[in-house]
């Protein structure tokens, strides 16, 4: 699903549009195998590309600015979302109206969902991309283990690969980026990484644009039912230029109240759902 990978397409966020720490507990005194790193990774790869199993869920994303919350529908012919409130409040009357009218425009025009469509499978190829390079792209190194919620997290630290060659754009910001990754032992999946720009990162020779050193984010995912994985959290605080304006990503988004869909649910059936049953913020539905 195209939607649970735009948290990896963030990374390079100009082709799309001091760092927090966890909170650490006694260290358990073993050192993490370090195959562990790559089954992980794989299993990350492969969840990525599983589109068997569509969720719906609430995703609330906030800037210094402006919060947003959305109702959200994955379906097999793309993603659909429902805004349903604005800086946690629910919709004005006139707010509603428009997004009922939106919705009667997006089940009116199916041109337009093609579009959306073909949009989404870009941004997978793309982040697809990313998840396939990071084996070779960083260099891994076990840094511990923790005891976690659900069992022990193991620790490993992560730096470029000086002899990685980042075959296109999207992966050129690997190598720029190190830090930290924590994985689940027992079901090997990832469950935070944190990553920080140790340098600036030139997109086209600085004409396309640049992301400037010591920009940071944060990824969490956690189990959220029938061993189904999916991003929670995600921060990401940093500044560039993009055709030659400055900006700032300075964003946070929580995914919460994920509840398994059918697979043969179509964009149409799903835009009525919505309509009909929205699910209001904070509504903990699981």
């Amino acid at each position: 699903m195209a939607a649970r990978l735009r948290h990896i397409c963030a990374i390079f966020p100009v082709l799309f549009l001091a760092p927090l720490a966890m909170a650490s507990q006694a260290a358990v005194a073993d050192t993490p195998d370090p195959a562990l790193i790559d089954r992980a990774l794989a299993a990350e790869l492969q969840s990525a590309q599983d589109a068997l199993h569509p969720m719906r869920y609430l995703l609330r994303k906030s800037s210094p600015r402006f919060t947003t919350t959305k109702d959200i529908i994955e379906t097999k012919d793309g993603a659909v979302a429902r805004l349903v409130a604005i800086n946690d409040r629910p919709l004005s009357p006139a707010d509603e109206l428009k997004e009922q009218t939106r919705l009667s425009g997006l089940l009116s025009d199916p041109g337009r969902q093609r579009h959306r469509k073909l949009s989404e499978d870009a941004d997978t190829a793309r982040a697809l991309k990313v998840l396939r390079a990071l084996p070779q792209a960083f260099l891994f190194e076990p840094a511990g283990s923790d005891p976690g919620p659900a069992g022990k997290i193991a620790r490993f630290t992560f730096r470029p690969n000086p002899d990685f060659d980042p075959p296109d754009m999207e992966t050129q910001v690997l190598t720029a980026m190190s830090g930290e990754i924590w994985i689940d032992v027992a079901q090997e999946r990832v469950t935070r990484l944190e990553g920080h720009l140790r340098q600036d990162v030139d997109f086209g020779w600085g004409i396309l644009g640049r992301l400037n050193k010591g920009g940071w984010l944060v990824i969490e995912q956690s189990n959220v039912g029938d061993h189904q994985w999916r991003i929670t959290h995600f921060q990401m605080a940093m500044t560039g230029r993009v055709l030659f304006k400055s900006r700032t990503f300075d964003t946070v988004e929580d995914e919460t109240n994920f509840a398994p869909q059918s697979t043969g649910l179509t964009y149409a059936q799903a835009i009525e759902l919505l309509r009909s049953h929205p699910r209001a913020a904070g509504h903990n539905q699981k």
